[in-house]
């Protein structure tokens, strides 16, 4: 007899059951006991310039690299940049940028920046940088000791949400295993072993979102948001990114206008493999900068 192919629904979401529906059905107790501790207090860090686009949208990098700055201070407690940066990644790492490709794609100059300052702040050899996502994922992620996530803000069509939390889909060799409600497994590929425990810092590019799914973006659901996010904890720092993504499909539409997929892997990364946490409650925002339009409630 054939497996029935659990199918985890928006009343698993709302009533947040995905934990034990998927626990149970899809993984089984060896996957929930493989958790991962983690502080249930988690900072998020959100930083905005309305200056670091012009009227065009050309990147103004001398600003974005002071937005990069006083984010990395911040979120590290450190007095300096060069103190924030040697805190995150050692010399002696062999660091994998992972910035998004597709969709949404993270801006080069962010990716840029970040990649001068581990040169230069760090002493990370260039040969050491890598540009850690794409097809050859499984490849590229393995010799990495230090992962940098980077994604660019934005909703998913197969995935509800695609920042954070989907930004290593490409490490399972077999992307197309985590759709729809499938999705709910993607915090599974956090816990591979050449993945697992190297990300030192989720950075997302919060400067031109998309918050609504594609498969092709649509400018009228892309905005000036000029903000980066940022923390150690990838599910919160997704959360918030989700929340963020939710109150603008809202203020659009004037009334809820829900994610479809429901956005279920983020808590499934934290109910069943302990990456972080989803859990508004838990989650201690610091927002820095321009505040108009916050979209935080």
């Amino acid at each position: 007899m054939k497996n029935r192919r659990h199918c985890i629904t928006r009343r698993d979401f709302t009533r947040g059951t995905i934990g034990a529906a998927l626990g149970f059905s899809l993984l089984g107790t060896k996957s929930i006991s493989a958790r991962v501790d983690v502080k249930r207090s988690s900072q998020v860090f959100i930083l905005r310039d309305e200056k670091v686009m012009d009227s065009a949208r050309n990147i103004e990098t001398t600003i974005l690299q002071k937005m990069i700055n006083e984010t990395l201070i911040k979120v590290t407690g450190e007095k300096s940049i060069k103190e924030a940066w040697q805190q995150i990644v050692n010399p002696e790492d062999t660091v994998g940028l992972v910035p998004t490709p597709h969709l949404n794609p993270t801006h080069s100059e962010l990716t840029d920046l970040v990649k001068k300052a581990l040169i230069e702040m760090v002493g990370v050899p260039e040969e050491n940088i890598i540009i850690a996502q794409g097809r050859k994922g499984p490849e590229l992620v393995k010799p990495c000791t230090a992962l940098i996530s980077m994604p660019g803000l934005k909703a998913h069509w197969l995935t509800g949400i695609g920042t954070v939390i989907k930004n290593y889909i490409m490490y399972s060799g077999r992307p197309r295993d985590y759709h729809h409600e499938d999705s709910a497994r993607l915090g599974e590929i956090w816990l591979l072993p050449d993945v697992k425990n190297k990300t030192r810092l989720v950075l997302v590019d919060a400067l031109y979102p998309l918050c609504d799914k594609g498969p092709q973006p649509d400018p009228r659901y892309k905005w000036d948001y000029k903000g980066l996010i940022a923390g150690y904890d990838p599910v919160a720092v997704d959360t918030i990114c989700l929340k963020i993504i939710t109150a603008k499909r809202e203020a659009i539409k004037g009334e809820p206008w829900p994610l479809t997929p429901p956005p279920i892997c983020l808590e499934a990364a934290d109910k069943v493999y302990g990456l972080g946490t989803s859990d508004m409650a838990e989650i201690d925002i610091h927002a820095l900068g321009w505040q108009k339009d916050l979209l935080l409630g």
